[in-house]
Parts: C-alpha cells; structure tokens; sequence
C-alpha cells in the first residue's frame, strides 16, 4: 500500500508518497499546486466547512518571491484547522526526508497540539529528551524564553531542532508539579525501532516470555526485524508487546506486523473525501499463535492505535495500560515542484470493529497508571501487570489444550 500512517509530529518522519517533477515553479504556480492537492486529496471534502474557490486567485500576481509563497500556503492551509495538514520548505523537507533514513537532529522528542497546545507525545529512546526527563503529555509552555501560545507544530519544531551541542532551554508544565525549566543539549539521534530490553532497568521478564519493545513505526526494517524475533520465539510461552509512546510511522509496517499476529480478520479500513471505504485484511501469514498482550499509554499513537485496534477487535491480544493519544488520520507526503513538501490528511481510519479513534484513543482492556511515583521508584507497574496477565493467559491455554 502506497499510503502511511503518520503522527502529524514534526520530529517523526514518514515515507514520502507523490512526488511531482522539480522545474522551476514560480511562487503563483507553487501556491496553485498546493490548492489543487488540497482541492483533490484532502479528506473533508467540506475542507472545514468553507469555500475552497476563494482561496485559489486571493494572491495571484502578489507573491513575488518563493518566501512569499510559503507565507501564503501557511495561510490558507491553516484555515483547514487541520494541524497534520502542513507545508514544509525545502530546509523543513529535507530533514523530514533525512529522518526517514534514520538519523536526525535535536533532542529526539515528538510534539502535537492537542486542545490548542503544544505537547510532548514521547520522547526516543536514549535520546537527550529522554535522558532529561521529559515525559509524554509535558506541556511545552516556552522555547528559549519565547510563548509557545499559539504556535504551530512546524515553528515550534523549528525552534526546538539545532546543530549538534548546542542548547535548547523548555519550560515544562507537568500535572501536580510545579513549572519546571529543562536545557538539553541537541545531538544527533539514530532512531531505535525495536529492542528486547524493558526501558526500566529493573525490570525483570521471566525466560519464557518474549518481550518486543517497539519505540516507532519509521525504520523500513521494522517489520522484519519483529519477524526475525517472533521467528525465534518458538521456545518462549507468550510475548509481549510494548507500544508505549510509540507516535506511528508507517502503515505498512502496522499492517505488516498485524499479518503476522493475526489468523485472518480485518486489520484496518480506511475512508477518503469521497466516503470510499478500503479494508485491508490479515493474509494468513500467521508467525506465531502464541498469547500476546499488548502494552499501550498516552504516547501511543496512529500506527501504534492500528496495530492495538486490530489485535484488540480481533480477540487475539490483551490490551493493558492507559488509554491512547487519539490520532486516527492518514496524511501522504507530497514532494513539491522547489524541492519543498506538502503533508496532507487524505483519510480517516477505522479499527475492524468500525471504531473511529480519532481524538479518543484505544481503551485497554486492563487499565493500570502509570505514576509519577512509579517512575522514580522504576517500578514499571504496566509491565508487571503484563506479565501477570501473559502468566495467567498461558495457564489457561495450557489447561484448555
């Protein structure tokens, strides 16, 4: 499938879809190729309930330089209220194209707005952002001493990404404690897809437990590096599946590690502009029929929602933790005539159940909090729990065979 599942966070990146043929483009043709994407593609055929036509000439033969231009398609995709929708210049596309590849520049945190206010979704995996305590749900309240109130996803990343060993300072608010401000060092960051190792230290998981922590959907690899693992789980009597903070990637590899849990039944179904409904269903290409439980919390999101939603509705998986971030839209990537980029949500997905998530989340099945008091204690409560269920389930399983 040509289409990808992306968190609509400024740090992650996804694979690029439609690329349109570089010539030089002059700032009225530029500005005209993104109105036409949006008037074909965009997933409200409403486009936020407004007169799309009258976006079309309002700066023809105004825009004068590519600066302009860009000025003037923030303007008018902005009146989508749609913040996965997005115009990304060529210096914004080419680092979005460089993290695909696997690397990329900053503190290595995902940012979203959410009720008009910009918030961390999840920091990487043994990145500066994590090594400072960052934590899913902090509300970022400045950047280098400047509001971020009323801010974009695309200036606030802008502000926070930078060279190697320089310095970006955060005020954090966090429930129940007080403001606090954070100077983290940037540096450049190899994105970790999959590991077998807990992210708390303590953490214990018996040998006969597989335990998969996947930290995104981005790596290409990541599908077959999670069936390289399956494949060599046969001694093992259940696995574990850890989602959490896990913002999305790609489609493909959701539905690609879906086949692989799942005998048979729909994975996803997507809707467009149109109404058109595609479902994409399980090929019978079942890895492994062990139980599985699957880990989730607030940073658990689109690609990530996919994968729990399909193991969920399935019955082929227990869901434990808190309930996740609420990101159920597909956006495809558009390279642009100058070498810049356009984002753009072109569907709505549904779980098989025919549930749309967006901004509600996945429920678990067992909800278990994670506290802050859990986290300075390393007392990984989610996981516990996980391991319990998975004992509990593997029991059953042998008692019924």
């Amino acid at each position: 499938m040509n289409k990808f599942i992306k968190p609509g966070l400024a740090i992650i990146a996804a694979l690029y879809i439609t690329c349109g043929a570089v010539f030089a483009a002059t700032p009225d043709q530029l500005y005209d190729e993104v109105w036409k994407i949006v008037n074909k593609k965009y997933y409200d055929p409403s486009n936020n309930s407004q007169d799309w036509a009258k976006w079309r000439y309002r700066y023809e033969h105004k825009l004068k330089t590519p600066e302009d231009a860009y000025v003037a398609i923030d303007t008018m995709l902005a009146s989508l209220n749609d913040p996965y929708t997005r115009f990304l210049p060529p210096k914004e596309f080419s680092e979005e194209t460089q993290s695909i590849k696997g690397s990329l520049k900053g503190i290595g945190t995902q940012i979203g707005i959410r009720d008009g206010n910009l918030v961390i979704i999840a920091p990487l995996e043994d990145s500066p952002a994590e090594r400072a305590g960052l934590l899913a749900d902090d509300q970022i309240l400045e950047i280098n001493g400047e509001s971020t109130k009323g801010i974009n996803i695309d200036a606030a990343a802008d502000k926070i990404r930078g060279e190697k060993g320089t310095t970006v300072t955060l005020l954090i608010q966090r429930k129940g404690v007080p403001n606090k401000l954070y100077s983290i060092v940037r540096d450049e960051i190899e994105i970790k897809s999959v590991s077998t190792k807990p992210p708390v230290e303590a953490s214990v998981i018996p040998e006969d437990i597989q335990y998969i922590r996947l930290s995104s959907f981005i790596s290409k690899n990541a599908a077959s590096e999670i069936e390289t693992i399956l494949n060599s789980a046969e001694n093992k009597k259940g696995i574990i599946i850890d989602l959490r903070s896990n913002p999305g990637g790609l489609l493909t590899n959701a539905i690609y590690i879906s086949d692989m849990l799942l005998k048979g039944g729909v994975i996803v179904s997507t809707v467009d502009r149109d109404r058109y409904k595609s479902t994409t269903r399980a090929r019978y290409n079942q890895v492994t029929q062990k139980p599985i439980v699957v880990l989730i919390n607030k940073g658990s999101a689109s690609a990530s929602e996919i994968l729990s939603g399909a193991l969920k509705d399935n019955h082929r998986a227990t869901i434990i933790g808190e309930q996740s971030f609420g990101k159920g839209l597909v956006q495809e990537i558009n390279k642009l005539p100058d070498e810049s980029g356009m984002n753009i949500t072109i569907q709505r997905y549904l779980t098989p159940a025919g549930t749309d998530i967006h901004k509600k989340g996945i429920t678990p099945d067992i909800v278990v909090e994670l506290t802050k008091e859990n986290v300075e204690a390393k007392d990984d409560v989610q996981l516990k729990k996980a391991i319990e269920v998975l004992e509990q389930m593997t029991c059953l399983a042998q008692e019924n065979g």
